[in-house]
């Protein structure tokens, strides 16, 4: 009896062991996974950076691109030089060494210097030669291969098919290019010679003055008859008066209004001389019935029964059912980028759902129009030879420095890169230059 006894008390020990060996066992597992998560973030954080920065170059690179004047040159390379010093910190501390990488940072360097040596040459008022322009065509060229390549590695590492300890490992053995699309990164680089050398507006649309809002100052009350009649009295169930506020810079009155099918849209209305200054309506939409061109007319539309005429839209991008058009003002032949409004459409019915004109009351007014400028085949002459142009025209752009510009506005490509190129009217100048993305739901520029 009592060994029987004895016997139990062991069992009870062993499987209390057996329990605690696994808990432990658990604990260190769940620790280790933990910390390799851990790991595993830092490194695709520091990765990340890397693409993020070679994207960054090689729009600057593909800006450089478009003219050879060496104010445009100095702006442009200098930032190349930033963004690229940058990559190359981040990329030492991604956690593998290998031909690849070591490649890549060499690319890296290269760009470097040379755009380093190009803005100085550009800094001290020399234009860029045609063989300039020709290797930073080259640099463009293998930037974007590699930008492409290791934004298709990103989406391996976020969908879990490449990790990081695997990269390591491959790394060590010296068969990383087997490995995703290092082995793409590797035939990049034979086909890249090397390089031999000497040595995008509504950001910028607010204003002080606040030219557009005119008039006297209104009451609280005043503000909400002028909320209730944009919207439609009929339509309305209830209107809540949410205090005074700046909005961009304007003083506002809020409101919020309950319609009859109980839905909420916020409104403000500026207290200087009552205008709208936002608005936006909280509504699911069913489909897309219409399409962008029936949009962009209805909003058109809209904007000239709302007293705002000669809008022209600009840009556009749809997202989720709806779609946000860029109207900019024409005064004459010339289009007012500050002075814009924007407007969010429901692509079911064509419903004006929301309203920003925060830039248009900003800067809107009547411009006195230089009468000495340049011709614009004296602007044109500031565009690389090898661009192929597909619009001119006279343009008001805002600057970094809340003032504006008339300028020569060129569209075109060059070498399959889509860009717009801004020379400034009077003194031929290059004043800015955007970077064109087409996509299946609008036009982004950078």
């Amino acid at each position: 009896m009592k060994m029987n006894n004895s016997k139990k008390v062991w069992n009870v020990i062993a499987i209390i062991a057996i329990v605690i060996a696994v808990i432990l066992g658990i604990n260190l597992y769940n620790k280790n996974t933990s910390y390799a998560n851990v790991v595993q973030n830092d490194n695709n954080k520091a990765f990340y950076e890397v693409v993020d920065r070679i994207q960054n170059s090689k729009i600057y690179l593909a800006k450089s691109m478009i003219s050879k004047e060496a104010r445009h040159g100095a702006k442009t390379l200098m930032e190349v030089w930033r963004e690229t010093d940058l990559a190359t910190c981040y990329l030492s501390m991604v956690p593998i060494e290998s031909q690849e990488i070591e490649n890549t940072e060499k690319f890296l360097n290269q760009v470097s210097e040379y755009s380093y040596t190009m803005a100085n040459k550009c800094i001290d008022g020399q234009d860029l030669s045609d063989e300039d322009m020709d290797k930073i065509q080259e640099l463009y060229n293998y930037a974007n291969d590699l930008s492409n390549t290791l934004n298709e590695m990103i989406t391996e590492l976020n969908n879990g098919i490449i990790k990081w300890e695997d990269l390591k490992k491959n790394a060590e053995g010296s068969d990383i290019s087997e490995v995703s699309n290092f082995n793409m990164v590797e035939q990049n680089f034979h086909e890249y010679s090397g390089l031999i050398y000497d040595g995008a507006f509504s950001e910028h649309i607010t204003s002080e003055e606040k030219k557009g809002v005119t008039g006297n100052d209104i009451s609280e009350e005043e503000a909400k008859t002028i909320a209730e009649e944009f919207i439609g009295k009929d339509k309305i169930k209830e209107t809540k008066n949410n205090g005074y506020v700046e909005n961009g810079n304007i003083p506002v009155y809020r409101f919020e209004v309950t319609t009859n099918e109980n839905k909420k849209i916020g409104i403000s209305i500026s207290k200087k001389g009552g205008h709208l200054v936002y608005m936006n309506y909280d509504r699911e939409t069913n489909g897309e019935n219409i399409t962008e061109q029936d949009a962009i007319q209805k909003g058109k539309e809209y904007l000239q029964a709302k007293k705002y005429e000669n809008m022209q839209e600009t840009y556009y991008m749809k997202n989720d059912g709806y779609i946000v058009i860029n109207y900019a003002y024409k005064q004459g032949n010339i289009v007012a980028y500050p002075d814009l409004i924007k407007l969010k459409i429901a692509l079911d019915d064509g419903e004006i759902v929301g309203i920003d004109a925060t830039g248009y009351l900003n800067c809107h007014f009547e411009r006195e129009i230089p009468s000495n400028l340049i011709s614009i085949d004296e602007a044109r002459k500031n565009i690389s030879t090898k661009a192929e142009l597909s619009s001119e025209k006279l343009a008001i752009i805002p600057t970094e420095f809340n003032t504006e510009v008339l300028c020569y506005e060129f569209k075109g490509k060059i070498n399959e890169v889509e860009f717009i190129e801004y020379i400034n009217a009077q003194t031929g100048k290059e004043e800015d230059t955007l970077i064109v993305t087409n996509t299946e739901n609008g036009t982004l520029t950078e």
